[in-house]
């Protein structure tokens, strides 16, 4: 209840009307709180990935592809590489060049935290830039 100061009376009267700043406040904050917590609400379904239709890229003349066979066994070229030595292999595949183009392509049945995780071991070895191979769908 709000209170108007009339220094002509002796007593106060009530004033009927609403303070509606609280009311804005409060909406503000909850407008906040919903703006930050609706993308977090968002739910991972899995899906199944589609082929690519984007135009094929210009391929480099010496291609480095790092393959991951469906028994998870990695393969430089033709060559069988283990994962302790992915490093060392690409670093002599690439002729110690960091920067070169590592054309990463896996098998449908290879779960993608097994993609990940090659990546991972990619990036430990120093090798930044993949490029992720795909078939080409046509339309």
């Amino acid at each position: 209840m709000s209170v108007r100061l009339d220094h002509g009376k002796a007593d106060l009267d009530e004033v009927h009307e609403i303070n509606v700043t609280p009311f804005i406040d409060v909406m503000l904050v909850l407008l906040i709180i919903f703006m930050v917590a609706a993308p977090l609400a968002t739910v991972d379904i899995a899906v199944d990935l589609p082929s690519s239709t984007a135009p094929p890229q210009e391929r480099p003349p010496q291609p480095i592809f790092l393959t991951v066979k469906p028994d998870r066994s990695l393969r430089i070229g033709d060559d069988v590489v283990p994962r302790d030595a992915l490093g060392p292999a690409l670093g002599a595949a690439t002729k110690g060049d960091k920067d070169a183009r590592i054309f990463l392509r896996a098998d449908k049945a290879v779960p993608y935290g097994e993609l990940m995780e090659v990546m991972n071991l990619m990036r430990a070895a120093g090798f930044l830039k993949v490029a992720l191979v795909g078939l080409e769908k046509t339309q």
